[in-house]
């Protein structure tokens, strides 16, 4: 079997990185907050997702609204259930100087819809979604 390897010649083409196709992360949370605290944040900011951030800072994943309801469905016993068993997405992450159509396939791959854009440190610059780098990638020069 026979792979095909990107070329320099490919790269010239399609120029495009992540940074290109990069949006702000509006809302983060730490990996210690509370099932009830996120719920409240998808519910009150009507978001889909929120980023995670570890204890230091660095991005640790992601939690959608779908990951996180079989956690609100167990039964309470007054113990403080986290996020940390519900993040999705655990790396690794995109990066800004990566080519944009490598992304896309990566996505593609692992059947994201959004990926999280980390520095060389592991600290969340923004998120790329599948909608908006198909659609970069779809008026990219060939």
């Amino acid at each position: 079997m026979t792979t095909t390897r990107p070329t320099s010649r490919t790269a010239v083409t399609n120029p495009l990185t992540v940074a290109d196709a990069m949006e702000p992360c509006e809302y983060q949370i730490a990996d210690d907050s509370g099932v009830e605290r996120v719920d409240d944040i998808f519910h009150h900011a009507h978001v889909d997702y929120l980023v995670v951030r570890g204890h230091d800072g660095r991005c640790a994943g992601l939690v959608t609204r779908r990951s996180l309801r079989p956690f609100l469905d167990l039964p309470r016993s007054g113990e403080h259930v986290t996020i940390h068993g519900a993040v999705q997405q655990r790396g690794p992450f995109a990066w800004p100087s990566m080519a944009l159509a490598l992304a896309a396939l990566a996505m593609r791959i692992k059947r994201l819809v959004i990926w999280p854009v980390i520095d060389d440190d592991g600290y969340v610059l923004g998120i790329i979604t599948a909608q908006h780098v198909d659609g970069m990638m779809a008026h990219a020069p060939a």
